[in-house]
């Protein structure tokens, strides 16, 4: 069983790193949130009196290259379906849970490396980390965010058979999701029924961790956040090892 999920990770890392238009593509949409998002709305966040926009944007848009990039991880196993490589390893004597687990642990690794490169970016634009020393956490707190995310977005795949439906319906998903997180402004600022909704949303909830991880910005109850997070990973992961289960050879 770790033979294959290590086999399924390599394979995810390995495609993602030499796809270079791959790897241009899937950063380009964070940065041209945190430019222009940066630039445009930091002096009249500034003059609201609640600080640096740079400092409260940047862990939103790590959250939003994570979020994104990990649903769309799904679309590989769509591609698989299409061109027999799912079948393959569908009939190999191996736990189907560890080719789900594998796949989603290898789209964590690339989110996270997506996020750091964000990270990187945005000193340059002025972020900083205020304690250096929850950085680890940050970086835990990203994997798990990503482990998520993927799971949602390949237990979804799992139902799909083409490529023009998966993107449309994943962004309708998770569009909403994101604009309703509190990733671009401060959740307290929203209408009581927008309020209701970012509250029973679960990405509020990982955006909130990370803002809590980079700059201690956190808006709700750490443990809440935490619950909801692993909750959704169990979850998920159930979900997910049934409907894999459930594909046909």
């Amino acid at each position: 069983m770790n033979s294959a999920l290590m086999v399924m990770w390599e394979r995810q890392v390995k495609e993602y790193y030499r796809n270079k238009q791959r790897m241009i593509g899937t950063l380009a949409q964070p940065l041209l949130f945190l430019v222009t998002f940066g630039f445009g709305l930091s002096p009249t966040f500034k003059e609201a009196g609640d600080g640096s926009y740079i400092q409260y944007l940047t862990p939103g848009i790590i959250g939003m290259t994570i979020l994104f990039s990990s649903v769309m991880n799904g679309m590989s196993l769509i591609w698989d379906k299409q061109f027999g490589f799912l079948k393959e390893t569908l009939v190999a004597p191996v736990s189907r849970t560890s080719l789900l687990f594998g796949r989603c642990l290898g789209g964590a690794t690339i989110s996270i490396f997506q996020g750091l490169v964000v990270i990187i970016i945005s000193f340059l634009m002025g972020f900083r980390i205020y304690h250096w020393g929850l950085f680890p956490v940050a970086v835990i707190l990203m994997f798990l965010m990503a482990l998520l995310f993927n799971l949602l977005g390949t237990s979804i795949a799992s139902k799909f058979d083409d490529f023009q439906s998966f993107p449309m319906i994943m962004n309708l998903l998770v569009m909403p999701m994101f604009f309703l997180s509190g990733a671009l402004f401060p959740i307290k600022n929203f209408p009581a029924v927008i309020h209701v909704l970012a509250r029973i949303n679960p990405v509020t909830y990982c955006m909130d961790l990370l803002k809590y991880a980079f700059s201690s910005g956190a808006e709700f109850n750490l443990l809440l956040d935490i619950a909801v997070l692993v909750v959704g990973i169990v979850a998920l992961g159930m979900i997910g090892t049934y409907l894999f289960n459930r594909l046909e050879t």
